[in-house]
């Protein structure tokens, strides 16, 4: 019996005969998954070939197409615009109304289950018994798990829901367009044109209006600090660098110009394009809408997120499948029970009823409860470990996970820019260099970038060099796109004498173009064209380091002159570079560290480029097995992908629709996977983990799609969360484990006893006392310790595995309720129907101690109690359930309950037969963890 019971509840086949109309199948989640996939990829080619045509269309043709002009549209085109493409609002995920939340919280299979036995307990115990006979206990008592379960996760996961919704950043509200027709607006209204924006044609001006309202064809005017409001044409430029972390990844703002030079495929490698969502770091300039809402890149990507059906996660697919094990456990064994009692004893109206207490005893109906007060309370710990849990099945997703997909800008890296490098030309580090760098950076009156900013932290070269006194700013010659460089003429007053120096810092290849000259230490010799070679062999091992390279050269000129401008740039003295980094941050490496040591495996997942990306990952000793590019990730199939996910641990220059595919061919061969980002591009891919992890500092889209937001970005509050994740998990398997083998051991009890015995072994109102108690025991749980060893590695569900225990263990306590019986049946003599309140009370309190005990002996792997204590909420729980089993037979309650009190010669026995049972079973336990382990 025992091989038919466990081959029925591990094989596929009895899987198929018992849940075949009540799930979906694994491959049919995946089929859909798959063309979930494919749509939306579609979408994403869609999205980029419009932009690349928008790009590469004629200014002529784009103000036709728009019916606009570089004035912008007038009111009333705006008006009939606004009617035809709507509000420039993006979709964005809707909460729950609170019953479809509470629908939610209470829809699963056990929860459904219960209410079914509920129901069932109601007819049979209330409406079909007699008035002196109905009983309300099953049915108080299973109802109050149901709603008690329910009403905890409801309660947690909506409060755990506000906070999210109270993280959300305050973004930018209006945008300053040109609006052709306007009135005039009065001289102090606050109206302001950004420098270097251009002059607009005769009769328009400038206007704020509400993001929503702006339309395709409006021209919007763009300064520092300003939000794209839109998917943009470029216009005009004047030193205009924008942010694209939040869409790319990339580390490094980007220049931005109205002309597109180098031809690409990938719409957000456009110069000439910018992009919802992003942001104006520097510069100025004017650029025309040309899509808006959803149809916008930022908005095809919310509409990914917001529309998709999420696929169950492996915490859903494991405790639906523990859920139809101990299911059909409790469908075959108590009809099996109603058989055999139906046939010994004659009647059949008790054999159902026994048969009903049976099944609601076999039903784990703490098991709600139990999970959702277990991921509450690992909820509340988080919560002080600065993590937000949006959706309690996170929780076991997180200690479950054993790869981690991590987006590389602000996690690995601080997400700003210094300067890592200051070099002659050959590579040695050289203070001059930075000298004539950081008075090139100060002097400079333009829009300073990030790099200025980071060559201006160096603020002990501004006392070295003592500015006050020995420079003046004579001139400067700005930056522009066609030369890609800058300079600076400063006077220095050295030794009493005066001289001028014009300092240039630009790109290499610029700068080699105005170069004839460089400088090695104090020798300065002529830039041959071997010596190019060597100086671009230097700075291209300095670009694989993952560093950008800047120029810089200097001239001497003459004091008398003071007006200077593009013809100075010439004849320049090459001294060196300087070169950028977003360094990585200082937590990143004994975070991996920690994460591996876990058993995670991390793969970085960035849009940035891949020198960069490998050059953090070397900082933080991060191994780089193989790097993958988005390109080849576009042209593999599926099988193609799932090899090369798994053997490579970096991929860069992601598109978001490469960061989701990555995360589902993961999935697809069965791990937990987590995917942690806050960027825009990273919205579908953290939709597609099992557990997605954002911050509280990320656009409102990825804070949407994630489970669990992090009040601090770093991996080290993950590993921690980690660690809270684990814990939760092995508190419910203990759960599952104690539950299974107990009522396992108790059916086969009651089968043996209902074959032999001339009366019920146990009455039903005993058993559902017995198992109430029982449950009562175990409500601390979730606040119980947890062996370190069984946090060292994710924790996955064992459906198999808890069907083996369950067999292994569940008749361990049969045989010694066996030995029970017998005590009672021979020693003292309740061999007959008039002695059966006896026997049924002898073996109550030997079967609620040894289940209480199986609490403590199942709880670890350890002895019990010696090796490994029970937190003491468990320990009190336990042992009040104890002494109310020892004294009710003593109570005045005694008799509603159909027990009596035992004799004291029952006591000795009941202790002999208790410590036979811990003994035995903590020797079968080092067996089962040789053959099995112990999770």
């Amino acid at each position: 019996m025992f091989t038919f019971l466990k081959s029925f509840f591990s094989s596929a086949a009895g899987r198929r005969r018992v849940g075949r109309h009540f799930r979906r199948s694994p491959m049919l989640e995946q089929g859909v998954d798959a063309v979930a996939a494919s749509a939306a990829s579609d979408s994403s080619r869609r999205a980029n070939r419009r932009m690349l045509d928008m790009s590469r269309m004629g200014m002529d043709a784009l103000f036709l197409l728009l019916g606009s002009g570089r004035g912008g549209l007038s009111e009333a085109q705006a008006q009939t615009a606004r009617e035809r493409h709507g509000a420039n609002e993006v979709d964005h995920e809707k909460p729950l109304s609170w019953p479809a939340h509470l629908w939610l919280s209470y829809r699963n299979p056990f929860n459904l289950l219960l209410t079914a036995l509920a129901a069932l307990s109601g007819l049979t115990d209330v409406w079909m018994a007699a008035p002196d006979e109905q009983s309300w206990t099953a049915v108080v008592i299973i109802g109050s798990m149901v709603v008690i379960s329910t009403l905890l996760r409801f309660a947690q996961e909506l409060r755990s829901n506000r906070a999210a919704e109270a993280l959300k950043a305050m973004v930018q509200n209006t945008a300053t367009v040109l609006r052709s027709g306007a009135a005039a607006p009065a001289a102090d209204d606050g109206q302001r044109r950004p420098y270097g924006a251009p002059m607009h044609e005769s009769g328009s001006r400038q206007r704020e209006v509400p993001l929503a309202e702006l339309v395709p064809g409006d021209v919007v005017l763009l300064s520092a600090g300003d939000m794209i409001p839109a998917d943009c044409r470029i216009l005009n430029a004047k030193d205009l660098f924008i942010a694209q972390a939040a869409l790319t990844g990339e580390s490094l703002p980007v220049e931005k110009h109205a002309v597109q030079r180098v031809e690409t495929g990938n719409s957000l490698e456009l110069e000439n394009m910018a992009f919802m969502g992003t942001n104006v770091v520097s510069g100025s300039g004017s650029a025309m809408v040309v899509a808006t809402g959803s149809n916008t890149y930022f908005g095809q990507l919310a509409g990914r997120v917001t529309q998709a059906t999420r696929a169950p996660t492996q915490f859903q697919q494991g405790i639906n499948r523990v859920s139809w094990v101990l299911i059909r456990f409790m469908l075959v064994m108590a009809p099996i029970v109603m058989l055999i009692n139906g046939f010994t004893k004659g009647d059949w109206l008790e054999a159902l009823l026994f048969a009903l207490a049976i099944a609601v005893g076999l039903t784990p109906e703490m098991l709600p409860m139990i999970v959702t007060a277990t991921l509450a309370k690992g909820a509340l710990r988080m919560s002080r470990r600065k993590v937000v849990v949006k959706r309690l099945d996170a929780i076991q997703n997180l200690g479950a996970m054993n790869v981690l997909c991590t987006d590389k800008t602000g996690t690995l890296t601080q997400d700003r820019i210094v300067l890592e490098r200051h070099t002659d030309v050959y590579g040695t580090s050289s203070d001059d260099v930075l000298a004539y760098a950081y008075l090139n950076s100060y002097y400079q009156t333009g829009l300073k970038n990030l790099l200025d900013v980071a060559v201006l932290q160096h603020a002990e070269v501004q006392r070295r060099l003592n500015l006050a006194s020995r420079y003046r700013k004579v001139d400067e010659i700005p930056f522009d796109f066609s030369r890609r460089r800058m300079s600076v003429v400063v006077n220095e007053t050295e030794n009493g004498r005066d001289h001028h120096e014009l300092i240039c810092k630009g790109a290499l290849e610029e700068m080699l173009s105005v170069c004839t000259r460089l400088r090695v230490g104090s020798e300065v010799h002529l830039l041959t064209e071997s010596r190019r070679a060597d100086i671009r062999r230097v700075t291209a091992e300095l670009n694989r380091d993952g560093l950008r390279v800047i120029a810089v050269g200097v001239k001497e000129m003459p004091p008398t002159q003071q007006v200077y401008g593009v013809a100075d740039e010439s004849d320049l003295v090459l001294v060196g570079y300087i070169a950028f980094l977003d360094p990585p941050k200082e937590s990143t490496g004994p975070a991996l560290a920690a994460l591996k040591a876990s058993g995670i495996e991390v793969k970085v997942l960035t849009g940035d480029v891949e020198l960069v990306t490998q050059k953090v990952c070397r900082e933080v000793d991060f191994e780089v097995r193989r790097v993958y590019l988005g390109a080849e990730i576009e042209a593999m199939d599926d099988l193609q992908l799932a090899t090369a996910v798994r053997e490579a641990n970096v991929f860069a220059r992601l598109t978001p629709a490469h960061k989701e595919r990555i995360v589902r061919s993961l999935r697809a061969q069965g791990n937990t996977v987590g995917f942690m980002g806050d960027g825009i591009n990273d919205a579908p891919a953290l939709r597609a983990a099992d557990v997605g992890i954002s911050v509280d500092s990320a656009v409102d889209i990825s804070k949407e799609a994630a489970d669990i937001i992090l009040l601090e970005k770093s991996l080290m509050v993950l590993e921690d969360g980690v660690i809270e994740g684990r814990k939760t998990f092995c508190n419910m398997l203990k759960y599952l484990k104690m539950t299974a083998s107990s009522n396992f051991g108790n059916v086969f009890s009651v089968l043996v006893a209902s074959a032999f015995l001339p009366f019920l072994p146990m009455l039903p109102i005993h058993l559902l006392l017995q198992n109430l108690m029982y449950d009562i025991s175990q409500t601390a749980i979730p606040f119980d310790n947890v062996d370190e060893e069984l946090l060292k590695q994710p924790q996955q569900w064992d459906p198999d595995g808890l069907g083996r225990f369950m067999v292994f263990f569940g008749p361990i306590s049969s045989l010694f309720d066996i030995a029970t019986y017998a005590l009672m049946w021979y020693v003292f003599q309740a061999n007959a129907p008039e002695h059966q309140t006896l026997f049924q009370s002898g073996w109550f309190v030997e079967g609620l101690l040894s289940q209480t005990l199986i609490v403590h002996m199942i709880r670890t792997r350890r002895i019990p109690f010696l090796q490994s204590r029970a937190a003491w909420p468990l320990m009190a729980m336990t042992m009040m359930v104890v002494a109310m089993g020892l004294v009710l037979p003593f109570s005045p309650l005694a008799e509603y309950f159909q027990l009596q009190a035992l004799p004291w010669s029952y006591f000795p026995w009941l202790v002999g037969i208790l410590l036979g049972y811990c003994v035995l079973t903590q020797l079968l336990k080092g067996i089962w963890v040789r053959r099995y382990g112990w999770q």
